[in-house]
């Protein structure tokens, strides 16, 4: 199991960074790769239709134009939005090998893509309000732009993982260097 999980997942956002990731590079577009993403993170199990596949991919977008913003205000406006559309119902859970954590339940009929949004919006928002800014954004590393969720405690996160962030510094370290 993943380490980010058990220990300081911050609202579930991992899985919601990590579907937007898988979508856009296509590794997790297929009903069964998107499946596999919201297992691997502890949610419902998902039967997905090639239609309800496609259901989520929307919402993976919208999911993203919110993880695009950096403006406060933008984004409580589109969490709002979501919010007022998929209102979550949230409940506790106890997953094994975790937490307790706030999860949103969706009703028996619910589709996997509104219980993908009303999650996203309950998130965002407890995430928005915890931080005071958008503690998420898009790799800034040239040639990458996946997403990601900024756990740290100082200066704004601008790359996705440590790699990206240390091929940036060393290619700017060798253009100094000429």
């Amino acid at each position: 199991m993943d380490q980010r999980f058990t220990d300081d997942n911050p609202r579930g956002l991992y899985l919601l960074a990590d579907l937007v990731n898988a979508v856009q590079d296509g590794t997790g577009a297929t009903p069964a790769g998107l499946e596999a993403v919201v297992e691997a993170h502890g949610g419902p199990p998902l039967r997905l239709t090639e239609t309800t596949a496609g259901e989520m991919r929307e919402a993976a977008a919208a999911i993203a134009g919110i993880l695009d913003l950096d403006d406060e205000d933008g984004a409580a406006e589109a969490i709002n939005a979501l919010l007022d559309q998929y209102p979550a119902r949230p409940r506790l859970e106890h997953v094994p090998e975790r937490r307790w954590s706030l999860r949103t339940t969706a009703p028996h009929d619910a589709q996997p893509a509104r219980w993908l949004l009303s999650t996203a919006a309950l998130a965002l928002a407890l995430w928005l309000s915890e931080r005071g800014y958008c503690a998420w954004g898009r790799c800034a590393a040239p040639g990458c732009g996946r997403y990601f969720i900024d756990t740290g405690r100082r200066a704004p996160q601008r790359y996705c993982s440590t790699r990206c962030g240390t091929r940036v510094r060393v290619a700017a370290h060798r253009d100094r260097s000429r």
